[in-house]
């Protein structure tokens, strides 16, 4: 399934353009098609698309079109599940951080060594210590904290590529933060095809403890942005107006998706 009512976000690939989409709509289906790929040792790159990422689709050229280098999508953030609705294809919400505890079972289960990528060392072995503990049979066998600056394309990039292959990892959880950890995504799965790349921010933070999620209430009212703008107004308010501002924009291009899909549909 498609969502492609996201305006600005088209790139060139294979020279035709293309626009970046939803392409998860629930958890099971996702989960099922893993599984499949886990199995068959086929990779993958997943983004988890939100309001931050539509901001700097439509500005960011490089990262449109790694975005469409990514086999799956899902939507991380109320605002785009509305959207998708109003759009006429209605998708789950999935973002990065609960994604892990589902895969890291589905990794367990199918024997697929994971990798833990980002954030810092302090961080990656606390987290890897708790993600063991919590999913029996669970193997981390790689941890990876890029210095600062990295680049997601260049030479440090190919060595962590390669490390990965000669720990026969199969699922690579990447804490860079985007655009770094999409484009390190797009960079890597084109390298590799046997390992699965799933960009999950501060997903490693709040297992570890070193960052604090909202509490749940506060998610299930969708006011998960709210709570991260008060702990760090300085960080994101600049952010946060900018996605703000992308909504009216986003609801008519979802609204005139739904009239299309009508429109389609009619009989002839």
């Amino acid at each position: 399934m498609q969502v492609e009512w996201l305006p600005n976000s088209s790139a060139l690939t294979d020279e035709a353009p293309r626009k970046v989409a939803v392409t998860v709509p629930s958890l099971d289906s996702l989960l099922s098609d893993l599984k499949t790929r886990f199995e068959r040792r086929q990779g993958f790159a997943l983004a988890t698309l939100n309001l931050d990422h539509v901001v700097k689709l439509r500005d960011d050229p490089a990262f449109r079109t790694a975005y469409l280098a990514h086999s799956h999508v899902t939507a991380d953030g109320n605002p785009i599940v509305w959207m998708s609705r109003i759009a006429g294809a209605p998708v789950d919400l999935l973002p990065g951080a609960d994604l892990i505890a589902p895969l890291c079972d589905l990794a367990a289960t199918t024997k697929v060594r994971v990798a833990l990528l980002g954030s810092t060392e302090e961080t990656l072995t606390a987290a890897a210590r708790a993600l063991m503990a919590r999913h029996a049979g669970l193997d981390v066998a790689l941890c990876v904290s890029p210095p600062m600056g990295f680049d997601p394309s260049g030479s440090l990039a190919d060595s962590y590529i390669t490390q990965l292959a000669n720990a026969d990892i199969g699922l690579c959880f990447l804490a860079l933060g985007a655009p770094k950890q999409e484009l390190f995504a797009a960079h890597a799965v084109s390298k590799i095809d046997t390992v699965g790349f799933v960009s999950i921010g501060a997903g490693l933070d709040f297992i570890a403890g070193t960052q604090k999620r909202a509490p749940k209430f506060i998610r299930l009212i969708a006011a998960e942005w709210v709570w991260r703008l008060m702990t760090n107004p300085r960080r994101l308010g600049l952010r946060y107006a900018r996605c703000i501002a992308v909504l009216p924009q986003l609801f008519w291009s979802a609204l005139m998706a739904r009239c299309g899909t009508k429109a389609d549909n009619r009989p002839t």
